[in-house]
């Protein structure tokens, strides 16, 4: 049976570069919610000398649309990864579409992609290093883990202050809560969950915000390497986290920003 690589918001970046990591290895089935750009990233992977690629459009936020692209996986064999890429960024909406996508989507993602899973699957989330922010403790943790529950967006809307930078933070924290809340359950059916934290990536999504806010420069300043990371070396990351490589790391985020949370914190930290 086909080994099957899902990968929402596949004609990003980092869904392309992942796409070409993963492509040699089964089927990849790439999500996205503009099908012409879905059809451009197959075409780009197919001069990749990835052949065999599928895809499909799709709405995060939209159950039917989730659950329709999970009965598309599961008809075209086993699902061996689930890699979970889309998203919004602070410049792209306000703080109820960053909670609602970013949060709320990634619940839905995986509450339909959950039956698929079995011994060997593995779940990646991409999160972002802004999850390393917030404290884990706090008013909104039980909230965050629960991203579909009754009301969740909006009983966090009021302490995000409907600024869309706190709800994109808020939202990609969930992601690391969500993926260590549930861990135990996919580890049941011998499958594994993990989140990815990247820093500032070169891709168009990455450039946009580096455009629209100034403090991306600052934070830049204090990288230890001094540089954007590449989505390929987000891919890297992600096709290691999906192999059997990495077969006991399940529940955990792993933060790929070229050293920028723990700068900017000591940063704030002196300038406070």
């Amino acid at each position: 049976m086909n080994n099957v690589y899902v990968i929402t918001g596949g004609t990003g970046g980092m869904g392309k570069a992942t796409a070409e990591q993963v492509g040699p290895l089964g089927t990849v089935l790439l999500a996205d919610i503009n099908e012409t750009r879905l059809q451009e990233a197959k075409q780009h992977l197919l001069e990749k000398g990835i052949t065999d690629v599928h895809y499909q459009t799709v709405d995060i936020t939209n159950r039917q649309d989730v659950q329709a692209l999970a009965d598309r996986a599961a008809s075209l064999g086993k699902l061996r990864a689930l890699i979970h890429t889309a998203g919004v960024s602070p410049t792209m909406g306000d703080a109820r579409q960053m909670l609602n996508v970013n949060l709320v989507g990634t619940g839905i993602i995986l509450d339909s992609f959950y039956p698929l899973a079995e011994e060997g699957t593995a779940v990646v989330c991409i999160s972002s290093m802004s999850a390393h922010n917030p404290p884990k403790e706090g008013p909104y943790t039980l909230l965050l883990k629960q991203p579909l529950a009754d009301n969740t967006v909006e009983q966090l809307l009021p302490m995000t202050e409907n600024n869309s930078g706190s709800a994109y933070a808020l939202s990609k924290l969930g992601v690391l809560l969500i993926v260590e809340e549930q861990a135990l359950a996919w580890g049941k059916k011998g499958a594994r969950i993990v989140s990815v934290s990247p820093g500032s990536i070169n891709t168009p999504m990455g450039k946009q915000e580096a455009a629209g806010q100034p403090m991306m420069a600052k934070m830049l300043e204090v990288t230890p390497l001094q540089r954007f990371g590449e989505a390929e070396e987000i891919a890297s990351a992600v096709a290691f986290l999906v192999s059997d490589q990495a077969s006991y790391i399940t529940g955990t985020d792993l933060r790929v920003d070229g050293g920028t949370t723990p700068s900017v914190a000591k940063m704030l930290k002196e300038q406070g």
